[in-house]
C-alpha cells in the first residue's frame, strides 16, 4: 500500500478546478488507462449510466451517496496509484464554491496540482479562486489541463487562448512554475501519451509532466520535528516522538529544543523496527539525546544553525472558512504542528482579491475570502515563515465555542513589536493595592437589551457599595463613546472593538484593586467570553439584565427603539442586529418581574454568599 510506504518517492497530487471541469474523469480515465482499476470499479464505470455510451470515469472516485445523486464531488477523495516507476497520492478535490473547504484540506499537503479548465467556459470565476488558493498555499508545481477539446475539434488555437491567459494570470498570482497542458479525459488524449488527436501539442503528457516533477522532501528546508509526545523508554530514559521534516538526522548531530533553545546531541533514532543510522525528512520516529531538556507536546527540536523564531505576535495570510465573519480582537484556539494556543487576530491589515491577489482595505472577512492579518497569542511558540517551512509555517483557527474550523493561516514573518515589548512588572501589584483598600476586585459585568435596566441597576449596586466604603467604579457604555470608544460605530466588527477595549481597561482597574461594574450590551457570547478570559476566575461575574423585546420597546426611555422602527437607526441590537443571550451567567436578573431595587439587592445578595464582600 501506498500510505506505509517511505516518503522519498511519494508525490502528493491535488487535481483542483470548477465545478464539471472534468477532475474526476481525468483521474478515473488515467486509472482505467494505467490498468489501476480494481475489478469491480471497472465493472461499476461500464453499467454507471446504461443511457450513456461513454463510461462514467466520474463515479469511481465518488463514495458518497449525495456525489452518486447529485453528480458532483462532494468531499475529497484520495487514491494511491503508481505510473512509470513513481508513487502518487492523489486527492480529487470538490469544485462547488461551498466545499471550498476540502479543496483547502486537499492542497494544504500538495507538492504539485493539475487545474482542470473547460475549453467552452474558460477561467471561470471558481478556476480563478482556486488558482488563488494554490498561490496563497505555495503549491510549487501547478498545470492548468484544458480540458474538453473534443468539444471544439482539438482546436489548437482554443488551447492556446487559453494558455495565454492563464499564463498571464499565474504571473499575477506568483505561480512560479505553471504551464498549461492540453488534454480530453474522457477520450485519454494526452493523459499517458502524447499523440493522436493532440499531435500538434510538443510539450508532455500528463504522466510525463508529473514524473517530472520534485517531491517536497527533496527540497531541503529547515530541520524540525513538532514533538507529539515525550515517550519514556523501557531503561527510564525519554525520547522525543515526531515527524521530521526539512532535513534529515543523525546521531551526534547537534540540535535544539524551542521555546528554551536548550542544546544537545542525538544519541539514537528509534524507529519500530530497529535504531536508525539516519532519519530522512517525512519519517516518523523517537529521539533520544545526550542530556535532559524541557520538552513537551508542542516543543520542536531544531537544527542549531537554523532556529525557528519563538514569538507571540505575527502576521498571516488567512483563508476564513467561519459562518460568521471575521473580525479583529474575537478571540480563537491557534493549532499549529502539535502546539495550541488562545489567539486573537488584532488588526485585518487588507482582504486580497480572489482573482489576482490584489490587496484592498478591509475590516472583516466573509467566509471563503482570503486576508493579510495580524495575530497575537497567549504565549510565545516556535513557528516559521510558510515559505520555509509548511509543518510550522501553516495553522488553523477554531472557534472556542462549536469547535469548527474557521480559518486556515500561514505564517507570513513574525512583527518585531514582540521582540522590543516586554512586560513590566511593578513591585506594587494587584493585591498590594487591594489590601490597601481591604477589599477584593471584581468586575461585574452587566449585559443586555438597551432599555432592559442595565445602567439602572449598577448604579444602585454602586451606589450601596460605595455607602459600604468599598472602592468602585462603574463604566457605562454610552460614556465610554463619548471618549475612549468615540471612534467606534455599530457595525459587528465596531462592536467586538469596543468590548475589547472596554475589558482591557475593567482589567486595568481591577489592577488598581478596584471594583469594577461596567454597563454594556455586549450582545456577541465571543466577546463576554473574551473578557472573561482576561480575569482570575472567581473575579469576574457576568450579570444578565433580562427583558423581553416587548418589554424594553415599550420602555424606551432614551426613544432608541422607536427610531430604529422608522429605519433612522440602523445595526439596532434586538431588531435588525442579534443579541445572543448568555447561556449559563453567574446572575440571572429579571427586569419584567423584579423592580430594579429587588434586582440591587440580588446582586448584593450573590456578591456575599461569594465572599467578595
Amino acid at each position: 500500500m501506498l500510505l506505509s510506504a517511505g516518503p522519498r518517492d511519494l508525490l502528493r497530487l491535488v487535481i483542483c478546478g470548477s465545478v464539471d471541469d472534468g477532475k474526476s474523469t481525468l483521474l478515473g480515465r488515467l486509472l482505467d488507462d494505467a490498468g489501476l482499476l480494481h475489478v469491480e470499479e471497472r465493472e461499476r464505470l461500464l453499467t454507471a449510466d446504461p443511457n450513456s455510451p461513454d463510461p462514467q470515469y466520474a463515479r469511481v472516485l465518488d463514495g458518497l451517496l449525495a456525489e452518486h445523486a447529485q453528480g458532483i464531488t462532494i468531499d475529497v477523495a484520495y487514491r494511491s496509484m503508481e505510473l512509470a516507476g513513481r508513487r502518487y497520492l492523489v486527492a480529487d478535490a470538490p469544485g462547488h464554491q461551498q466545499y471550498t473547504r476540502n479543496m483547502i484540506t486537499a492542497a494544504t499537503s500538495a507538492d504539485a496540482a493539475l487545474v482542470l479548465c473547460d475549453v467552452t467556459q474558460g477561467l471561470t470565476a471558481q478556476t480563478r479562486r482556486h488558482l488563488a488558493l494554490l498561490a496563497v498555499l505555495e503549491v510549487r508545481h501547478v498545470a492548468l489541463l484544458v480540458n474538453k477539446l473534443d468539444l471544439v475539434g482539438y482546436a489548437p488555437e482554443a488551447f492556446h487562448a487559453l494558455a495565454d491567459g492563464f499564463g498571464e494570470l499565474a504571473r499575477r498570482l506568483g505561480l512560479a512554475d505553471a504551464q498549461s497542458l492540453p488534454v480530453s479525459a474522457l477520450h485519454g488524449e494526452n493523459l499517458l501519451e502524447r499523440g493522436g488527436r493532440l499531435a500538434w501539442f510538443d510539450g508532455p503528457s500528463v504522466a510525463a509532466y508529473l514524473a517530472s516533477l520534485p517531491v517536497r522532501e527533496q527540497i531541503v528546508g529547515p530541520l524540525r520535528l513538532p514533538v507529539q509526545w515525550v515517550h519514556r523508554l523501557e531503561d527510564g530514559s525519554r525520547a522525543l516522538a515526531g515527524r521530521l521534516s526539512g532535513a534529515g538526522l543523525r546521531p551526534g548531530q547537534a540540535v535544539r529544543i524551542h521555546p528554551g533553545n536548550a542544546e544537545a546531541r542525538v544519541v539514537r533514532l528509534l524507529a519500530p523496527e530497529a535504531d536508525l543510522p539516519e532519519a530522512a525528512p517525512g519519517s516518523s520516529v523517537l529521539v533520544t539525546l545526550d542530556q535532559p531538556v524541557d520538552a513537551s507536546r508542542g516543543s520542536v527540536l531544531a537544527g542549531s544553525e537554523e532556529p525557528p523564531t519563538v514569538t507571540d505576535q505575527f502576521q498571516a495570510t488567512l483563508i476564513w472558512l467561519g459562518r460568521q465573519p471575521l473580525y479583529a480582537g474575537r478571540r480563537y484556539t491557534l493549532k499549529l504542528g502539535t502546539t495550541r494556543v488562545g489567539a486573537s487576530v488584532t488588526d485585518i491589515r487588507h482582504r486580497l482579491d480572489p482573482t489576482d491577489l490584489s490587496a484592498t482595505p478591509a475590516r472583516e472577512l466573509g467566509v471563503h475570502e482570503i486576508g493579510v492579518c495580524n495575530l497575537a497569542l497567549d504565549r510565545p511558540v516556535p513557528l516559521d515563515a510558510f515559505r520555509d517551512s509548511r509543518e510550522t509555517g501553516s495553522f488553523i483557527l477554531i472557534d472556542p465555542f462549536d469547535h469548527d474550523t474557521v480559518a486556515a493561516g500561514m505564517v507570513r514573518h513574525a512583527l518585531r513589536r514582540a521582540a522590543t515589548l516586554h512586560w513590566q512588572q511593578a513591585v506594587v501589584d494587584r493585591h498590594a493595592r487591594a489590601a490597601m483598600k481591604g477589599q477584593q476586585p471584581f468586575v461585574l459585568w452587566f449585559t443586555g437589551l438597551s432599555g432592559a435596566g442595565k445602567s439602572t441597576i449598577a448604579n444602585l449596586v454602586e451606589q450601596r457599595l460605595h455607602a459600604k466604603g468599598r472602592h468602585t467604579f462603574l463604566m457605562d457604555g454610552d460614556n465610554l463613546r463619548q471618549g475612549l470608544n468615540r471612534d467606534l460605530g455599530f457595525t459587528p466588527g465596531d462592536r467586538v472593538e469596543n468590548i475589547r477595549r472596554s475589558a482591557e481597561v475593567a482589567r486595568l482597574m481591577t489592577e488598581a484593586g478596584l471594583i469594577v461594574l461596567t454597563a454594556f450590551i455586549s450582545p456577541y457570547r465571543a466577546e463576554r467570553e473574551m473578557a472573561r478570559e482576561l480575569f482570575p476566575a472567581d473575579a469576574f461575574l457576568e450579570v444578565f439584565v433580562d427583558a423581553p423585546l416587548s418589554l424594553v420597546e415599550a420602555r424606551d426611555p432614551k426613544g432608541l427603539y422607536a427610531r430604529a422602527r422608522r429605519g433612522e437607526l440602523v445595526n439596532f441590537t434586538g431588531l435588525d442586529a442579534p443579541y445572543e443571550r448568555p447561556t449559563h451567567p453567574d446572575i440571572h436578573l429579571d427586569t419584567a418581574r423584579d423592580s430594579a431595587d429587588v434586582a440591587a439587592d440580588a446582586v448584593l445578595e450573590e456578591l456575599r454568599r461569594r465572599d467578595l464582600i
